[in-house]
């Protein structure tokens, strides 16, 4: 079968900076990036996690800087330091923030088919969800949304709302597919409908559940409800709904696709590859909400 190529994937970059003084590489994808600006003299915040070391303002905006060495578990970032630093403000998670970082190395384009998973055997809390090269050097892609999770625990935004018999039921009947490669968004995902009581398979990126979509269809057994992240390594959500749609075995399938990132161009994008939706994490009620939709959406299919 010859291999579609998606006409919405999404340009993301890769920028690489640095952490320690042994000059290890990190990255996250450009797409979380604001912007990247030198170091600016910061206001102190009484009884802030220990990680945060201040706010900085500028185009108008209060924004906390996060020493992001310390925050993943180096040694600190010393105030002498402070100078020579970096700060990466990103929107992610409905939240703007600045990373502090030692060295803004570049941005590069990235292959993000070619990012090899971090390895099993490393935890549940590491905080790199990737790993690739640049120029034999090994780079190390970052889990910002699990960084953030540690620092502002989003509590409020796990509340599930309360089903009627009839609305569980209808979501219980459904084959459901959550699609995460973060580790935190997958628990996230999982606790939401796990306090509904309601079954889900999970994958850890795109590839995989193509994979698991395919086998669970040709078991007479087809995935009804997709649930996906878009920034993913491999095959990113864009490109696995725009596969899903065009495979007839699969396309039956309600795509929700949700992602990090503030930008209506997420939204946008979505709908062209054909999801059913676009919505931004973290938000239980949100989430259980559209696959409601989407089961009522089946359901009239069906009927």
């Amino acid at each position: 079968m010859a291999k579609t190529i998606s006409k919405a994937n999404q340009s993301q970059g890769m920028l690489m900076f640095t952490l320690n003084l042994q000059k290890q590489l990190f990255a996250i994808g450009t797409l979380k990036v604001r912007e990247i600006v030198p170091y600016m003299p910061m206001t102190q915040i009484p009884y802030s996690h220990h990680h945060v070391v201040g706010t900085v303002t500028f185009r108008n905006l209060t924004v906390p800087v996060i020493d992001m060495a310390a925050a993943i578990g180096f040694r600190p970032i010393a105030p002498s330091e402070y100078e020579k630093s970096y700060l990466i403000v990103t929107d992610c998670l409905r939240t703007v923030v600045a990373f502090m970082v030692r060295s803004i190395e570049k941005i590069i384009d990235c292959n993000w088919r070619a990012i090899e998973s971090s390895p099993s055997t490393a935890g549940k809390n590491v905080f790199v969800t990737g790993i690739t090269r640049y120029e034999d050097k090994i780079v190390q892609l970052l889990d910002v949304e699990l960084l953030l999770s540690k620092i502002y625990p989003q509590y409020e935004s796990t509340k599930v709302p309360m089903l009627t018999d009839v609305e569980r039921e209808r979501l219980k009947a459904l084959n459901i597919l959550l699609v995460d490669d973060s580790s935190i968004a997958r628990k996230q995902l999982s606790d939401a409908l796990d306090r509904i009581n309601i079954p889900y398979y999970v994958c850890k990126n795109g590839i995989e559940a193509a994979e698991f979509m395919k086998k669970m269809a040709g078991d007479g057994n087809a995935i009804d409800l997709l649930v996906s992240d878009i920034e993913m390594p491999g095959l990113d959500g864009y490109e696995l709904a725009f596969e899903v749609q065009n495979d007839k075995a699969l396309s039956h399938a309600y795509i929700i696709l949700h992602t990090s990132l503030s930008s209506e161009i997420c939204v946008d994008r979505a709908h062209q590859v054909g999801a059913h939706e676009a919505l931004e994490k973290f938000n239980a009620t949100e989430l259980i909400e559209a696959m409601l939709r989407g089961a009522k959406q089946l359901e009239t299919q069906m009927a």
